[in-house]
């Protein structure tokens, strides 16, 4: 279930366009939806691609699906991800742009093929259903989903899809252990990469996560965040398979007649052991393996090496020399600081910022190249979505955009023309490009057909020469070279003309640089098992080793004849050290746990599916027409509902109902529809029965209520109950979407009737019950947050409204406004922030429609909006909900948030917390501030304590507890108010 990078950036930018087209192909088992013509040449390998994998997955698990799975194929992002979900609907999204090859952590296979065999293990896990599953989706006519609107929704979308609830590393884990077999052998399951991870844990006696550890903290503090439930997941599936078969892993995760509903409990089922008792003996075993491994390496003697920085650099990109100033340059990313670009003194081993990287890759941070004669870095940012081209000047350290959305990485710099050469991902082709200076436009030099990709670049000290990793779609791949001169010169021809110097066969020859005079190309790769240093002389054209890495040496930078400095992997990320370029004696190879499945059991190796050219598409019943979000409207499922409400005179009353959800199957279109009824005689025959109609199409929303009724308003103080009927019209669009910088305008069109109290503030009567109100409003944010942060850390937010309500033939207008500043302290997780607003309403001073009102935490004893609510403007804890009332206002909050305490294991797997939070914070307001015989001073303090807690293996909740003493200026301290808070926040 691969995280979909980009895919809200992208449906941003189709909703932003009214004429956004949808094509469509599908077939008895799939629903492809695509919405350029452009990619129209890949949809039926895609197709044929899910046929394959279909077709092997219903013979494994026996499986027969509740329903056709639709896909959404998406260009949202530079690099290739896809993601799965089964409720209410099976569905994919899959980017078709080239994998990200970066130290070996994602096999060069053909990507569609691999992402049908791997999403579709998602599914297949997640929406097979037996027993009780079967009868309540039959209940409530289809798969629930989770809404936070009703949260009771949780426990029927567990009733519907138990196996939809469990945590990452164990979807993860089956999906990449069968993607492996199903590729015959090729993948992570059989991977280096995860072999080094562990590896290393137990060469330095690392931490080994339990279930509960590893997604709790692991995820969190790890430079690989959620990558580590893959490692994890992947590598106990794949004990499991090795010491019990995989049949019993299989049957694990089966969703068979009489299988248990939990994981947890279909495990101990299976294996007659409890998860924490298998997982302890995997651990057990691990190191066994893994010592063997070390030993087996150190057989011949290991390279020495010499620490350039004690500090571990999180992941790392590719690194520059500069010999006068002794300086690495490199952009770096771990937990505790926001990803930049570092300058790492040689001779102190010192770690200077440079910059800022925006929108970092979790594994390559960014793509760099350096320009030695003006010391300017050209990096990328928004590496997760659509690149920008990006320079920094070593010596000012200041930073000027490019060219932006030019989707280009894999930089490597020309000296001799002072170009920058790239590889363009756009509509799923890698295409080489050279952008000349003043690096305004780029030039197309080759487009490689779909599924040949290229990357890891360089260019010869000369500019003859470029070099690069080249990948087809089985797998292999060579080390080439391209003549400059015959590739811009010739203009563009049906191929381009390269030499191969080194075939890796499945190895990825990563990140070959040349030597300061050009005769020698240094790379790593995993070509023995183990990542090491690998040098090509280009005179000999001979390949040689240069080193014998216990752990692993990657991203080799030449500094002198005789030395290099390389990356060393460790368990907190890469460490820069200094190696001697001298070939070793002997180099040690390892075994892997994955060759030790096929021959202990050799099943696996008939899971592989061949060949998807073989699916005859052209010969299935299908058709291809244009996709409707609105006519694709189906029913979701219907559900019993448990609502508040509460009358004029502050009585509180429950009320049961039903939901009824509709959407189409790519969730870009919804009808949410309740009702309910208050069955108490105390209240008035014309306020029992309640409904709500909510209709979403891209950025419109449509809203409709009845004695609007809320199951929040069961629990607490702040009710949104109202009597009367409304109706509404919503419209948002992203005037910039360039993540994390957004800026969003909201447009509103309300009218109510039937009014006691008014909509925004429940304890303020309202003296028309009629009312058309109408606004709109800009909200501003640039805001970021380090690697393992549980807020964001530093940048600007600002909102600007404009409001008027239209009451009785008269217009109350309301301007108000918000500036949120912050910035990050010495200590990791730890910021300050700013927080201003001002506002201004017109009219009559007494009408309630001209004024603003303040007060409390606002939060419910049981909620669903944001958990600090005291950073809303008309908040004001410590006073009463909206017992404070002004015209106008101006109010500053300061607020502390202290560094988080993180939980190792607090909790069972289905119930956990991840860490505890405290933010202090102190508040002055300031009520009719032009006049002063109405003029009103507050002043509060106070601290809210938050738990992140985790329900049903993975749904995040909230618990907090807040304490604020308010007082008004003039009085003493004896006349404070105070104010108690404790509020758990679902989903």
């Amino acid at each position: 279930m691969r995280r979909v990078v980009g895919c809200l950036f992208g449906l941003a930018v189709l909703a932003s366009s009214a004429s956004a087209q949808f094509y469509a192909l599908e077939t008895p088992n799939v629903r492809l939806v695509y919405y350029s013509k452009v990619h129209e040449y890949i949809v039926p390998h895609i197709a044929k691609s899910y046929e394959n994998a279909f077709r092997f997955h219903t013979r494994l698990w026996n499986y027969r699906p509740s329903e056709k799975v639709s896909i959404l194929l998406h260009d949202f992002s530079d690099y290739g991800n896809a993601g799965a979900e089964s409720a209410p609907h099976n569905y994919m999204r899959v980017a078709i742009a080239p994998l990200n090859y970066a130290f070996e952590t994602t096999p060069a296979a053909e990507r569609m093929r691999t992402a049908m065999n791997h999403e579709l293990v998602h599914i297949v896990t997640m929406d097979k259903a037996a027993g009780s599953d079967r009868f309540f989706r039959t209940l409530f006519l289809g798969k629930v989903a989770p809404t936070p609107d009703h949260p009771l929704s949780i426990f029927y979308s567990y009733l519907t899809n138990p196996r939809r609830f469990a945590p990452r590393w164990y979807l993860e884990g089956i999906a990449v252990f069968v993607e492996t077999w199903m590729a015959g052998g090729y993948g992570r399951a059989l991977g280096s990469y995860d072999e080094m991870v562990f590896r290393t844990m137990v060469r330095d006696g690392r931490y080994f996560y339990d279930t509960v550890g590893l997604e709790s903290e692991g995820r969190a503090i790890d430079f690989q965040v959620g990558a580590l439930s893959y490692l994890y997941g992947t590598r106990f599936v794949s004990y499991l398979a090795y010491t019990y078969g995989p049949e019993k892993v299989l049957a694990w995760y089966n969703r068979n007649k009489g299988s248990k509903k939990s994981f947890g409990g279909q495990f101990k089922h299976v294996f007659g052991l409890s998860l924490d008792d298998g997982w302890r003996n995997w651990i057990k075993w691990e190191h066994a393996w893994q010592q063997a491994n070390l030993d087996s390496i150190r057989q011949h003697p290991t390279t020495g090496f010499r620490q350039v920085s004690n500090r571990a650099l999180g992941s790392v990109s590719r690194a520059f020399y500069n010999p006068r100033r002794r300086e690495l340059y490199a952009a770096i990313r771990y937990p505790g600081q926001v990803a930049h670009i570092a300058a790492i003194k040689l001779d102190t081993g010192e770690v200077e910022k440079i910059c800022d990287v925006k929108g970092p890759a979790l594994y390559y941070v960014s793509s760099l190249a350096y320009d030695p004669e003006t010391e300017t870095l050209f990096y990328t940012t928004d590496n997760n979505g659509w690149r920008d081209l990006n320079a920094v000047d070593l010596r000012t350290r200041k930073s000027r955009l490019l060219m932006r959305d030019v989707r280009t990485g894999d930089l490597a710099f020309n000296r001799a023309d002072r170009s920058i050469w790239g590889v363009k991902h756009l509509h799923g082709i890698s295409t080489l490009v050279r952008i000349p200076y003043p690096y305004k436009e780029w030039q197309q030099v080759y487009s490689f057909p779909y599924g040949k990709d290229f990357f890891d670049l360089d260019v010869s000290p000369d500019g003859r020469t470029l070099t690069g990793a080249l990948a087809d779609v089985s797998g292999n791949q060579k080390l080439i070279k391209v003549d400059i001169a015959r590739a811009t010169n010739g203009g563009m021809s049906d191929d381009l003309p390269y030499e191969v110097l080194f075939d890796f066969e499945n190895s990825t020859p990563a990140t070959f640089v040349f030597s300061p005079d050009g005769r020698w190309l240094f790379g790593s790769s995993y070509y023995s098992g183990v990542s090491n240093i690998y040098r090509y002389d280009l005179q000999a054209n001979d390949m040689s080793i240069i080193s014998n890495c216990e752990t692993g040496f990657f991203r080799p930078v030449p500094v002198s004849e005789d030395s290099l400095i390389v990356f060393r992997y460790t368990g907190d990320g890469f460490v820069p050290v200094m190696i001697a370029n001298e070939p070793p004696e002997f180099v040690s190879a390892i075994h892997f746990l994955g060759n030790e499945i096929v021959r202990k059991h050799p099943v696996v190796q008939s899971w592989a599916v061949g060949s998807p050219a073989t699916v005859p598409i052209d010969t299935l019943p299908g058709s291809d027409f244009t996709y409707s979000p609105i006519k694709g409207l189906t029913l979701d499922s219907i559900y019993p509902i448990l609502e508040g409400y509460q009358n004029a005179r502050g009585d509180d009353f429950a009320t049961v109902g039903l939901r009824a959800s509709f959407s189409d199957h790519l969730r870009l279109s919804a009808l949410e529809l309740s009702a309910s009824y208050t069955p108490n005689s105390s209240l008035a025959l014309d306020e029992r029965f309640h409904a709500a109609l909510a209709f979403y199409y891209w950025q419109w929303k449509v809203t409709a209520t009845y004695n609007a009724a809320n199951f929040y308003d069961l629990f607490g103080p702040t009710k949104t109950s109202r009597k009367g009927y409304s109706l509404g019209i919503h419209y948002n669009k992203n005037l910039i979407f360039d993540e994390p910088k957004t800026l969003d305008l909201r447009l509103r069109v309300v009218g109510y009737a039937g009014l006691d109290r008014l909509p925004d503030y429940q304890n303020v009567l309202a003296p028309f019950d009629k009312l058309l109100t109408a606004g709109a409003s800009l909200d501003y944010s640039f805001v970021r947050k380090s690697l393992g942060a549980v807020d964001e850390e530093k940048g600007v937010k600002w909102r600007l409204v404009f409001d008027s309500n239209y009451v009785n033939s008269e217009f109350f207008p309301r301007l108000y406004g918000a500036l949120d500043y912050g910035f990050a302290l010495p200590l990791d997780h730890s910021s300050v922030w700013l927080r201003a607003s001002l506002g201004k309403a017109w009219g009559d001073r007494d009408n309630p429609y001209a004024n603003f009102f303040f007060g409390a935490f606002g939060n419910n004893y049981v909620d669903h909006l944001s958990e600090k609510r005291y950073r809303e403007y008309y908040s004001f804890p410590g006073a009463e909900i909206n017992q404070v009332s002004g015209k106008n206002y101006g109010k500053l909050l300061m607020e502390w948030n202290v560094p988080p305490l993180r939980f190792r294991r607090l909790g069972f797997p289905w119930l956990y917390a991840n860490w505890a939070r405290l933010a202090l914070f102190g508040a002055a307001l300031q009520t009719n501030v032009d006049a002063a015989q109405f003029r009103r001073t507050f002043f509060d303090v106070g601290a809210q304590l938050d738990f992140r807690l985790v329900l049903f293996s993975n749904l995040s909740s909230m618990l907090s507890f807040g304490y604020a003493v308010a007082l008004e200026k003039g009085q003493g301290l004896g006349d404070a108010a105070t104010e108690f808070m404790v509020s758990l926040k679902i989903l």
